[in-house]
Protein backbone atom coordinates (compact mmCIF):
# COMPACT_ATOMS: atom_id res chain seq x y z
CA UNK A 1 0.00 0.00 0.00
CA UNK A 2 1.31 3.57 -0.69
CA UNK A 3 1.59 6.31 1.73
CA UNK A 4 1.34 9.52 1.18
CA UNK A 5 1.09 12.82 4.17
CA UNK A 6 -0.84 15.56 4.95
CA UNK A 7 -0.09 18.34 7.04
CA UNK A 8 -2.02 21.62 8.26
CA UNK A 9 0.57 23.64 6.66
CA UNK A 10 0.75 27.47 8.32
CA UNK A 11 3.33 29.82 8.97
CA UNK A 12 4.34 28.50 12.35
CA UNK A 13 4.44 24.61 11.17
CA UNK A 14 7.33 23.25 9.79
CA UNK A 15 7.88 24.44 6.12
CA UNK A 16 5.87 22.29 3.43
CA UNK A 17 8.94 22.40 1.03
CA UNK A 18 11.21 20.80 3.84
CA UNK A 19 8.53 18.59 4.94
CA UNK A 20 8.24 17.22 1.43
CA UNK A 21 12.04 16.78 0.84
CA UNK A 22 11.71 14.65 4.00
CA UNK A 23 8.53 12.89 3.14
CA UNK A 24 9.94 11.79 -0.12
CA UNK A 25 13.68 10.65 1.24
CA UNK A 26 11.86 8.47 3.59
CA UNK A 27 9.35 6.70 0.58
CA UNK A 28 6.41 8.79 1.05
CA UNK A 29 4.83 8.68 -2.47
CA UNK A 30 2.30 12.39 -1.66
CA UNK A 31 1.88 15.84 0.34
CA UNK A 32 -0.93 17.21 0.76
CA UNK A 33 -2.09 20.58 2.30
CA UNK A 34 -5.29 22.54 2.56
CA UNK A 35 -6.69 26.17 2.17
CA UNK A 36 -8.35 28.59 3.70
CA UNK A 37 -8.27 32.26 2.13
CA UNK A 38 -9.46 33.64 5.94
CA UNK A 39 -11.17 32.50 8.94
CA UNK A 40 -14.30 35.31 9.83
CA UNK A 41 -14.15 35.36 13.33
CA UNK A 42 -18.05 34.95 13.77
CA UNK A 43 -18.46 31.44 14.97
CA UNK A 44 -22.03 30.77 13.77
CA UNK A 45 -20.73 28.20 12.09
CA UNK A 46 -19.49 25.41 14.20
CA UNK A 47 -15.76 24.07 14.02
CA UNK A 48 -16.03 20.63 11.55
CA UNK A 49 -13.87 18.75 13.83
CA UNK A 50 -16.73 19.26 16.93
CA UNK A 51 -14.77 21.20 18.82
CA UNK A 52 -15.97 23.87 20.82
CA UNK A 53 -12.94 26.37 19.34
CA UNK A 54 -11.84 26.45 15.91
CA UNK A 55 -8.05 25.54 16.24
CA UNK A 56 -5.95 28.62 15.49
CA UNK A 57 -4.57 26.95 11.98
CA UNK A 58 -7.69 27.26 10.04
CA UNK A 59 -6.88 30.77 9.95
CA UNK A 60 -3.03 30.56 8.78
CA UNK A 61 -2.78 27.87 6.08
CA UNK A 62 -0.54 28.95 3.13
CA UNK A 63 -1.59 29.31 -0.08
CA UNK A 64 -1.20 25.93 -1.19
CA UNK A 65 0.00 26.83 -4.97
CA UNK A 66 2.62 28.62 -3.76
CA UNK A 67 3.66 26.39 -0.95
CA UNK A 68 3.48 23.71 -3.21
CA UNK A 69 5.79 25.26 -5.82
CA UNK A 70 8.72 25.75 -3.22
CA UNK A 71 7.87 21.78 -2.49
CA UNK A 72 8.48 21.12 -6.28
CA UNK A 73 11.79 23.28 -6.27
CA UNK A 74 13.17 20.98 -3.36
CA UNK A 75 12.00 17.17 -4.85
CA UNK A 76 11.92 14.77 -7.37
CA UNK A 77 9.29 12.38 -7.50
CA UNK A 78 7.01 13.27 -4.83
CA UNK A 79 2.99 14.29 -6.15
CA UNK A 80 1.83 17.62 -4.35
CA UNK A 81 -2.20 18.00 -3.94
CA UNK A 82 -4.30 20.25 -2.35
CA UNK A 83 -6.00 18.60 0.58
CA UNK A 84 -8.27 20.41 -0.35
CA UNK A 85 -8.35 23.07 -2.36
CA UNK A 86 -11.81 25.01 -2.22
CA UNK A 87 -12.88 25.90 -6.13
CA UNK A 88 -15.96 27.72 -5.41
CA UNK A 89 -14.25 30.57 -3.59
CA UNK A 90 -11.47 30.43 -6.87
CA UNK A 91 -11.95 33.09 -10.03
CA UNK A 92 -11.76 29.82 -12.27
CA UNK A 93 -9.82 30.79 -14.76
CA UNK A 94 -6.87 32.54 -12.54
CA UNK A 95 -7.26 29.46 -10.88
CA UNK A 96 -6.32 27.03 -14.19
CA UNK A 97 -3.49 28.85 -15.05
CA UNK A 98 -1.99 28.61 -11.69
CA UNK A 99 -2.53 24.50 -11.66
CA UNK A 100 -1.31 24.39 -15.04
CA UNK A 101 1.64 26.21 -13.91
CA UNK A 102 2.31 24.22 -10.84
CA UNK A 103 2.25 21.24 -12.57
CA UNK A 104 4.52 21.97 -15.35
CA UNK A 105 7.27 23.20 -12.51
CA UNK A 106 6.40 19.71 -11.07
CA UNK A 107 6.78 18.05 -14.12
CA UNK A 108 3.20 16.63 -13.78
CA UNK A 109 3.20 15.68 -10.20
CA UNK A 110 0.49 18.41 -8.95
CA UNK A 111 -2.84 16.60 -8.06
CA UNK A 112 -6.08 18.99 -6.90
CA UNK A 113 -7.70 17.51 -4.10
CA UNK A 114 -10.92 19.82 -4.03
CA UNK A 115 -14.04 20.96 -1.61
CA UNK A 116 -16.90 22.32 -1.30
CA UNK A 117 -16.43 23.92 1.78
CA UNK A 118 -17.86 23.96 5.36
CA UNK A 119 -17.77 27.46 6.38
CA UNK A 120 -20.42 29.75 5.45
CA UNK A 121 -19.08 32.92 6.53
CA UNK A 122 -16.08 32.54 4.86
CA UNK A 123 -18.16 31.14 1.28
CA UNK A 124 -19.82 34.37 2.40
CA UNK A 125 -17.00 36.60 1.93
CA UNK A 126 -16.47 35.20 -1.33
CA UNK A 127 -20.00 36.01 -2.56
CA UNK A 128 -21.06 32.24 -2.74
CA UNK A 129 -24.47 31.49 -2.03
CA UNK A 130 -24.01 28.29 0.33
CA UNK A 131 -26.48 26.26 -0.99
CA UNK A 132 -24.63 26.68 -4.52
CA UNK A 133 -21.35 26.08 -3.73
CA UNK A 134 -21.37 22.46 -4.89
CA UNK A 135 -22.60 23.53 -8.52
CA UNK A 136 -20.34 26.42 -8.42
CA UNK A 137 -17.27 23.90 -7.77
CA UNK A 138 -18.45 21.25 -10.24
CA UNK A 139 -18.53 24.24 -12.80
CA UNK A 140 -15.11 25.61 -12.18
CA UNK A 141 -13.53 22.68 -12.33
CA UNK A 142 -15.38 21.91 -15.61
CA UNK A 143 -14.46 25.20 -16.94
CA UNK A 144 -10.93 24.66 -15.61
CA UNK A 145 -10.71 21.44 -17.18
CA UNK A 146 -11.64 23.07 -20.68
CA UNK A 147 -8.68 25.78 -20.33
CA UNK A 148 -6.06 22.53 -19.83
CA UNK A 149 -6.92 20.36 -22.17
CA UNK A 150 -8.29 22.63 -25.28
CA UNK A 151 -5.84 25.24 -27.48
CA UNK A 152 -9.23 27.23 -28.06
CA UNK A 153 -10.87 27.10 -24.82
CA UNK A 154 -14.52 28.40 -23.53
CA UNK A 155 -17.40 27.73 -21.52
CA UNK A 156 -20.71 28.78 -21.04
CA UNK A 157 -22.95 27.66 -17.69
CA UNK A 158 -25.17 28.85 -14.81
CA UNK A 159 -22.41 30.22 -12.79
CA UNK A 160 -19.35 31.19 -15.47
CA UNK A 161 -18.46 31.92 -18.52
CA UNK A 162 -16.03 33.10 -21.25
CA UNK A 163 -15.62 33.34 -24.70
CA UNK A 164 -13.10 31.20 -26.99
CA UNK A 165 -9.93 31.96 -25.34
CA UNK A 166 -6.00 31.21 -25.52
CA UNK A 167 -4.51 30.53 -21.90
CA UNK A 168 -1.10 28.93 -21.66
CA UNK A 169 0.47 26.85 -20.04
CA UNK A 170 -0.64 23.62 -20.48
CA UNK A 171 -0.64 21.03 -17.27
CA UNK A 172 2.26 18.58 -18.04
CA UNK A 173 -0.15 15.76 -18.36
CA UNK A 174 -3.69 14.86 -17.45
CA UNK A 175 -4.15 16.91 -13.67
CA UNK A 176 -6.17 14.23 -11.39
CA UNK A 177 -9.03 15.35 -9.69
CA UNK A 178 -9.78 13.79 -6.25
CA UNK A 179 -13.36 14.95 -4.34
CA UNK A 180 -13.41 15.28 -0.18
CA UNK A 181 -16.45 15.10 1.36
CA UNK A 182 -18.74 12.63 3.25
CA UNK A 183 -20.96 10.21 1.34
CA UNK A 184 -23.81 11.07 -0.54
CA UNK A 185 -25.89 10.73 -3.88
CA UNK A 186 -24.51 14.28 -4.88
CA UNK A 187 -21.09 14.28 -4.23
CA UNK A 188 -20.88 10.59 -6.05
CA UNK A 189 -22.38 11.71 -9.38
CA UNK A 190 -19.81 14.98 -9.44
CA UNK A 191 -17.03 12.36 -8.73
CA UNK A 192 -18.22 9.97 -11.57
CA UNK A 193 -18.60 13.14 -13.87
CA UNK A 194 -15.80 15.06 -13.69
CA UNK A 195 -13.38 13.30 -10.90
CA UNK A 196 -10.66 11.17 -10.52
CA UNK A 197 -10.57 9.11 -6.90
CA UNK A 198 -12.84 9.93 -3.42
CA UNK A 199 -10.88 11.49 -0.73
CA UNK A 200 -12.37 10.83 2.53
CA UNK A 201 -11.65 12.25 5.52
CA UNK A 202 -10.24 9.85 8.47
CA UNK A 203 -11.63 7.01 5.95
CA UNK A 204 -14.91 5.90 8.17
CA UNK A 205 -17.51 4.39 6.49
CA UNK A 206 -16.35 2.88 3.22
CA UNK A 207 -17.06 -0.36 3.14
CA UNK A 208 -21.09 0.73 2.99
CA UNK A 209 -20.59 3.85 0.76
CA UNK A 210 -18.62 1.49 -1.89
CA UNK A 211 -21.53 0.06 -3.39
CA UNK A 212 -23.11 3.98 -4.10
CA UNK A 213 -19.50 4.85 -5.72
CA UNK A 214 -19.71 1.59 -7.68
CA UNK A 215 -23.21 2.87 -8.97
CA UNK A 216 -22.84 6.10 -9.77
CA UNK A 217 -19.83 5.26 -11.88
CA UNK A 218 -21.44 2.99 -13.61
CA UNK A 219 -24.35 5.33 -14.42
CA UNK A 220 -21.90 7.31 -15.86
CA UNK A 221 -20.13 4.76 -18.06
CA UNK A 222 -16.81 4.30 -16.36
CA UNK A 223 -14.85 2.44 -13.48
CA UNK A 224 -15.04 2.48 -10.14
CA UNK A 225 -12.56 5.34 -9.51
CA UNK A 226 -9.77 4.85 -6.45
CA UNK A 227 -10.56 5.75 -3.04
CA UNK A 228 -8.09 7.48 -0.56
CA UNK A 229 -8.83 7.96 3.01
CA UNK A 230 -7.18 10.72 3.93
CA UNK A 231 -6.10 12.68 7.02
CA UNK A 232 -5.53 8.75 8.73
CA UNK A 233 -4.15 8.47 11.88
CA UNK A 234 -3.14 4.88 11.24
CA UNK A 235 -2.51 1.73 13.07
CA UNK A 236 -1.44 -1.22 11.66
CA UNK A 237 -5.19 -3.01 11.62
CA UNK A 238 -6.29 0.08 10.34
CA UNK A 239 -4.04 -0.15 7.15
CA UNK A 240 -5.03 -3.84 6.53
CA UNK A 241 -8.65 -3.50 7.00
CA UNK A 242 -8.65 -0.35 3.92
CA UNK A 243 -6.42 -3.00 1.82
CA UNK A 244 -8.88 -5.62 2.11
CA UNK A 245 -11.51 -2.81 0.65
CA UNK A 246 -8.86 -2.50 -2.75
CA UNK A 247 -7.64 0.81 -1.00
CA UNK A 248 -4.37 1.16 -2.60
CA UNK A 249 -3.01 4.98 -0.87
CA UNK A 250 -3.91 6.01 2.24
CA UNK A 251 -2.71 9.81 3.49
CA UNK A 252 -1.19 9.36 6.85
CA UNK A 253 -2.16 13.08 8.87
CA UNK A 254 1.61 14.51 10.90
CA UNK A 255 0.80 17.40 13.54
CA UNK A 256 0.57 21.24 12.48
CA UNK A 257 3.82 21.58 14.17
CA UNK A 258 7.54 22.43 14.02
CA UNK A 259 9.97 20.00 12.52
CA UNK A 260 10.90 18.95 15.71
CA UNK A 261 7.79 17.49 16.63
CA UNK A 262 6.99 16.64 13.07
CA UNK A 263 10.02 14.55 12.17
CA UNK A 264 9.55 12.22 14.41
CA UNK A 265 6.00 11.66 13.74
CA UNK A 266 7.19 11.24 9.99
CA UNK A 267 10.23 8.73 11.55
CA UNK A 268 7.75 6.17 13.38
CA UNK A 269 5.56 6.27 10.31
CA UNK A 270 8.00 5.09 7.84
CA UNK A 271 9.66 2.59 10.25
CA UNK A 272 6.35 0.99 11.10
CA UNK A 273 4.38 0.87 8.20
CA UNK A 274 6.81 1.65 5.64
CA UNK A 275 9.15 -1.46 6.43
CA UNK A 276 7.55 -3.76 3.67
CA UNK A 277 7.15 -1.64 0.57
Amino acid sequence: MRLGITMFATDRTMAPHHLAREAESRGFVSLYIPEHTHIPVSRDTPPPTGVDSLPEEYARTLDPFVALAAAAATTERIRLGTGVCLPAQREPIVTAKAVATLDQISGGRFVLGIGYGWNREEAADHDVPWKQRRGIAREHVLAMRELWTKEEASFKGEYVSFQPSWSWPKPAGHVPVLLGGAPGPLLFSHIAEYGDGWMPIGGAGIREALPALRAACEKAGRETVPVIPFGTLPTAEKLDYYASLGVQEVVLRVPAAGRDEVLPVLDEYATTYLRDQ
